[in-house]
């Protein structure tokens, strides 16, 4: 199955910004669903933004649109988030997942995935 590894995070004044990288080995990942999500102490994952195959559809949380952007390089099976105007909100661990799929129900929603990464952590001041 798909093993996936995020990179680029760190702390970053707000307003600024950060790409967090998520490379896939032990499958093409460009077949599949992938998301990003977040946690921060003491609530629930969140999805923040996902793109599907089918329709090339990408999706956003409220929260993050607009200041978000999820692309892909399949040359590379990586897929990026790249993180603008930073909030002291957006402070959380970072996941990417895939569900292993051309499609989810709810793109958004944790529980539709089943491969994840370790996180990457993400401070805004």
């Amino acid at each position: 199955h798909v093993q996936l590894v995020e990179s680029g995070g760190g702390s970053v004044q707000a307003g600024g910004s950060l790409t967090l990288s998520c490379a896939a080995s032990g499958d093409t990942y460009s077949n599949y669903c992938m998301g990003w999500f977040r946690q921060a102490p003491g609530k629930e994952r969140e999805g923040v933004a996902t793109f599907c195959p089918v329709g090339k559809a990408s999706y956003y949380s409220d929260s993050v649109k607009g200041r978000f952007t999820i692309s892909q390089d399949n040359a590379k099976n990586t897929r990026y988030l790249q993180m603008d105007t930073l909030k002291p909100e957006d402070t959380a661990m970072y996941y990417c997942a895939t569900n292993g799929a051309l499609w989810a129900v709810n793109p958004l929603i944790p529980d539709e995935y089943k491969y994840w990464g370790q996180g990457t952590q993400v401070t805004v001041s």
